[in-house]
């Protein structure tokens, strides 16, 4: 009986030992955070409905029906905006004498050679220094050494021979020599008439700063004062602005232009220009074409691709090499690589009237075996005139 009194006692003990371990475990449990209360939630403006105000109503003084303007049924009033002024079409000065007319320009610039020449030649004795220092004068002037030799070897024969010595005598001698080697005989038209029957087709090659551009757009507005109407070709798709710039042009003399894309195809515009030409009868066609460094070997084959295309469509009757005249014997290097990749037919000397020397004209004739047909003689839009010996060799040797 004892036995089970005292197992009942530990029990009760055991029972109350873990019930209060249990309740000491749960006072120690952090109790969970009570509920989150609902946020208070504004309700978003409305919409304004048809005839509701955008924004919130403010005081303010509102006019009656009586006191609003209403329209009488007239009609309004439209202002028009000034239209953007049409380029005025220009009407070029008449190329016939046009070097005549310029002629003063080119020989306050180019006189120099002509005067130290009759000044040497009119010295007592004509000894061996004298016709040395007469060398050295024309090689100066870019005359270039086998011209420069056969120039002397004939003055120093006729003086021997005649015995000359008066001033007049001296620069008609003179005149006579420099026609020989400038040249009379050659045929310096610029071809822009075809003989197909459809219009001429020019195209104006060179190196870069040598003035092509320019020198197209001259080029149109001499055959445009000769009654011819033109078509221009922009193949210059390299150079930003470049066909701008001859657009410019044509719209002066109302000449059409054909350009393409910048960074386009230049032999893929110089065919529709071509083919423009053909399409509206005009009388010529000028394709300015981009300027190349004679150094880069793809883009003179470039060149030749362009050439190439266009006689798909029609014959070249005329290429123009533009040189500048103040770069002397480089002009020939240059010239000299352009002749290989097309045939050139034609000279075109800018820059005649600066600092350039008379005698590139003699040097790159015979470098070429093709004849100068057109000089500039300044920045003005009529200074490009046809080469006349004649009237450039009395302006070398002055009045």
């Amino acid at each position: 009986m004892e036995t089970v009194i005292l197992a009942v006692v530990i029990a009760v003990v055991v029972l109350g030992a873990l019930s209060g371990l249990i309740v000491g475990s749960r006072r120690k449990k952090p109790l969970p955070p009570p509920p989150p209360t609902a946020p208070d939630i504004t309700a978003p403006p409305t919409e304004p409905h048809v005839g509701d105000e955008a924004e919130t109503p403010r005081d303010e003084p509102r006019r009656t029906i009586e006191e609003v303007d209403l329209p009488d049924g007239s009609p309004a009033v439209v202002v028009e905006e000034p239209a953007a002024e049409a380029l005025a079409i220009e009407i070029p000065e008449p190329t016939a004498g046009r070097l005549i007319r310029l002629r003063a320009r080119l020989s306050r610039s180019q006189n120099a050679l002509g005067k130290g020449l009759l000044t040497l030649l009119s010295r007592e004795h004509l000894d061996d220094d004298t016709w040395e220092e007469i060398e050295d004068i024309l090689i100066t002037a870019d005359v270039g050494v086998a011209p420069t030799q056969e120039l002397v070897d004939g003055l120093r024969e006729r003086v021997r021979v005649l015995g000359t010595r008066t001033p007049g005598e001296l620069r008609a001698l003179l005149r006579e020599e420099l026609l020989k080697l400038v040249g009379t005989e050659a045929d310096r038209a610029v071809r822009t008439e075809s003989e197909t029957g459809g219009p001429g087709v020019v195209m104006v090659v060179g190196v870069n700063g040598t003035g092509k551009t320019t020198t197209t757009g001259k080029l149109a507005r001499v055959l445009v004062a000769d009654g011819r109407s033109v078509v221009l070709g922009a193949a210059d798709t390299f150079r930003a602005a470049a066909a701008d710039q001859l657009q410019t042009w044509g719209d002066r003399v109302g000449a059409h232009t054909v350009r393409g894309p910048e960074g386009g195809d230049p032999a893929s515009v110089a065919f529709d220009a071509v083919k423009e030409g053909k399409d509206i009868g005009a009388d010529a066609v000028l394709i300015d074409t981009a300027g190349r460094l004679h150094t880069k070997t793809g883009l003179m084959d470039e060149l030749g691709k362009v050439k190439r295309v266009v006689e798909k469509q029609a014959p070249l009757d005329e290429v123009l090499l533009v040189l500048d005249a103040t770069t002397g014997q480089n002009g020939l290097v240059q010239a000299r690589v352009f002749a290989e990749v097309v045939a050139i037919t034609g000279i075109v000397l800018t820059k005649l009237d600066g600092t350039a020397k008379g005698g590139i004209v003699i040097a790159v004739q015979r470098e070429l075996g093709v004849p100068v047909k057109l000089i500039g003689l300044g920045e003005g839009a009529d200074d490009l005139a046809p080469f006349e010996p004649e009237a450039f060799v009395d302006a070398l040797l002055g009045d």
